[in-house]
């Protein structure tokens, strides 16, 4: 068994997401702790948060997936952008505890030419200063698709992150379909040796979250342009192995594909569902 949903939108509060996830037969979903580009976070609504939980209960939801503004990077070289990075996961993961037992999700970040040891340094200095023994929610790092200077397209610089923090038992991974198979990852043909080769160097241990979504180029093109299912190079014959993987059951998989509405993602789900029965 795996868990289905797709990315919602976060401003119509935690009740609304859940409603709309139900709507479409999903049970998982992913949202932004804030404005995808950086700002405030909108204020907790505990009555809100409430309501979330009883229908995420009774409807015997997955783990959700919370991720980062896409302008986090720890490993930037402007020291301001450093420290919105800290800002907003610090504030992130407080207010994820009004939801505990769920993931964070970030994108490593990019060194931008001081080198991939010191990014990873940064990286892992930062989760050392927010991470407590306290928290509930595991911090997952998401596998890129290598553009530029990102980090993380490798499993060894994953390993690497985790191998610097201390607090290990709050970290994860969460697997991007499209951005490791743009890594050079060749998932289509080698599915099970590519398993193999994250448990040999990270640990399936730590996969904690899929993000389900087709690419629009050739195995190893470092792009990161997400497709539909079944439309781009990986194709829907790669997504029913990965579904029904035995390695890969019970973790919520999470569609982040170019839906332009709630039905295109509903239909979507439909069709992972039909490949898994």
């Amino acid at each position: 068994m795996v868990y289905l949903g797709c990315h919602l939108t976060s401003s119509k509060g935690y009740e609304n997401m859940a409603k709309e996830a139900i709507s479409i037969n999903a049970d998982t979903f992913q949202f932004f702790t804030r404005n995808p580009r950086g700002g405030k976070a909108k204020a907790i609504d505990e009555n809100d948060v409430d309501k979330y939980i009883k229908l995420a209960e009774e409807h015997r939801f997955g783990k959700v997936v919370a991720h980062a503004p896409y302008t986090l990077n720890p490993c930037s070289k402007d020291a301001k952008t450093r420290e919105f990075a800290y800002m907003a996961m610090t504030d992130d993961l407080k207010r994820m505890e009004y939801i505990p037992g769920n993931y964070y999700n970030f994108h490593p970040g990019s060194h931008v030419g001081q080198g991939i040891e010191a990014g990873i340094k940064m990286i892992s200095d930062m989760l050392n200063d927010i991470i407590n023994p306290e928290q509930t929610t595991v911090v997952l790092l998401e596998t890129m698709a290598g553009k530029g200077s990102e980090v993380g397209s490798r499993f060894e610089e994953l390993r690497a992150i985790i191998d610097k923090v201390n607090l290990k038992d709050k970290m994860g991974v969460c697997l991007d379909t499209c951005h490791v198979h743009d890594a050079g990852y060749d998932i289509v043909n080698n599915l099970d040796s590519v398993l193999k080769e994250f448990d040999d160097i990270i640990g399936l241990d730590y996969l904690k979250a899929v993000h389900i979504n087709d690419s629009k180029n050739p195995c190893g093109a470092h792009k990161d342009r997400h497709d539909v299912i079944g439309a781009g190079y990986i194709g829907k014959d790669t997504f029913k192995n990965i579904l029904t993987h035995p390695k890969l059951q019970g973790l919520p998989f999470v569609l982040e594909t170019p839906q332009e509405n709630l039905q295109g993602y509903g239909e979507e789900i439909k069709m992972l569902r039909e490949m898994i029965l």
